[in-house]
């Protein structure tokens, strides 16, 4: 069988990727325009010898799937990957806006501290982990890390109810409710018709003043417009976001003309860990490579 593979967008992965078994022809491309990456019908129909796509990462949004389910086009994703270093990197944004770091190193560097009358600064709030109820929305492998590390820090988890639970060993609660009592909302569920704007006005309006929301899943689960308007108006304490709904944000985004210290926002970063990159790498080509010899994994399709 003649096996063609076609990589695209390479250099977005630093790790050692071998080449898969029996490749007769691959091809790595470093960089992709955007409107170049979703594979929909219109693309897909152009492709008639495609027979699989292995997505580098868990989400799979930029795939028709349904198109590809009924015309026999394998689509496999990466699971359990990033395990650690995203729950790590939503934490290092949640310690961050908890404790008003950004705000703090602002006044240092333009000198508050040497002028102050006392040996410290108490300009901006510091409120602790401990005894803070967290609430996560999405319970796979990324949302029950979270929980695990918030019950370290001494943190209550609790997580959004919906129809398809994943296990009844976690606190489930409707989601009006789990915005109104958390102090920390973290986002760690899938983008789908379902969660588009998930988090929008009505919603951030139900959060608590001295709330958070961190989002390190996609950028389309939460209105940014709307979010601006919030931290704005201090409709909520600070949010931490990894993702936007357009990346790269060629075109600008809101939140990205914002200069306030309880917003952080990261590149698109949570996952790339060299550990976590090199993990992706090989399961990436082993699930290739289980496609290619009739035993397909982690099929969505």
């Amino acid at each position: 069988m003649t096996l063609g593979v076609v990589f695209l967008d390479r250099a977005s992965v630093i790790a050692n990727v071998r080449r898969p078994r029996g490749a007769t022809d691959y091809l790595e491309y470093p960089h992709s325009e955007a409107h170049e990456v979703p594979l929909r019908e219109a693309v897909l129909r152009q492709l008639p010898q495609l027979r699989m796509i292995a997505v580098a990462a868990t989400g799979y949004d930029i795939v028709d799937v349904g198109y590809c389910r009924d015309h026999g086009i394998a689509v496999a994703n990466i699971r359990n990957y990033a395990v650690h270093t995203v729950p790590e990197h939503a934490f290092a944004l949640i310690l961050a806006l908890r404790r008003n770091l950004l705000a703090y190193r602002a006044d240092v560097e333009q000198g508050l501290w040497n002028r102050s009358e006392q040996f410290c600064l108490l300009d901006h709030p510091i409120l602790d982990l401990h005894g803070a109820q967290l609430g996560i929305i999405g319970e796979g492998v990324l949302g029950r890390a979270m929980a695990a590390i918030g019950a370290a820090f001494g943190m209550r988890a609790m997580f959004r109810d919906h129809p398809q639970r994943v296990g009844e060993d976690l606190e489930y609660q409707p989601l009006p409710r789990l915005l109104a009592e958390s102090d920390v909302v973290s986002l760690h569920c899938p983008l789908l018709p379902s969660t588009h704007n998930l988090i929008g006005e009505a919603e951030l309006r139900t959060m608590k003043r001295s709330a958070i929301l961190i989002n390190t899943a996609r950028g389309g689960l939460v209105d940014e417009r709307a979010l601006v308007r919030a931290l704005q108006e201090g409709t909520i304490a600070g949010a931490g976001f990894d993702v936007l709904t357009v990346e790269p944000p060629r075109e600008g985004n809101p939140l990205l003309d914002l200069r306030l210290p309880n917003l952080i926002v990261t590149p698109h970063i949570a996952w790339a860990s060299r550990g976590a990159m090199q993990f992706l790498a090989d399961q990436l080509i082993d699930n290739i490579d289980a496609w290619a010899a009739g035993t397909p994994q982690n099929l969505v399709t």
